[in-house]
C-alpha cells in the first residue's frame, strides 16, 4: 500500500510558476512509477506527466510540453511538477500517482495509488 500526499497548490497570476510535491509513504518509493495528472471542471482525468523509477525516462502531455518539468527524489519519497508560464487552461486539480512496475504505463488506468489532489488556479 502507497499512500500520496501533494501539496504545492495554489492561486497564481498567468505566466506565473508553481512547483508541486508529492510525497509518498512506505521503503519502496524507488520501485514504482509516478505520474501527474489533472482534471479541469467539467473534463476527464489527464495525465500530464510521468517518470521512471530511475527518473531517466519521462512522459510530457502536448499542452504542457517545455512548460512543465517532472522530477523525484528517491531519497525524499518525493515526485515534483514544476510547472513555468501557466496559462488559465492550466487551471485543475492535480493528482500524483502511482503504479509499480518496470514500465512507464501506456494507459492511465494502470495508475493504482492516488493522492487526494491539489487545487491550482490560473487567472488571467
Amino acid at each position: 500500500q502507497v499512500q500520496l500526499v501533494e501539496s504545492g497548490g495554489g492561486l497564481v497570476q498567468a505566466g506565473g510558476s508553481l512547483r508541486l510535491s508529492c510525497v509518498a509513504s512506505g521503503r519502496t518509493f524507488s520501485t514504482y512509477q509516478m505520474g501527474w495528472f489533472r482534471r479541469a471542471p467539467g473534463k476527464e482525468r489527464d495525465r500530464v506527466a510521468a517518470i521512471s523509477r530511475s527518473g531517466r525516462n519521462t512522459y510530457y502531455a502536448e499542452p504542457v510540453k517545455g512548460r512543465f518539468t517532472i522530477s523525484r527524489d528517491n531519497a525524499k519519497n518525493t515526485v515534483y511538477l514544476q510547472m513555468n508560464s501557466l496559462k488559465p487552461e492550466d487551471t485543475a486539480v492535480y493528482y500524483c500517482a502511482a503504479v509499480y512496475g518496470s514500465v512507464i504505463p501506456l494507459s492511465t488506468d494502470e495508475y493504482i495509488y492516488w493522492g487526494q489532489g491539489t487545487q491550482v488556479t490560473v487567472s488571467s
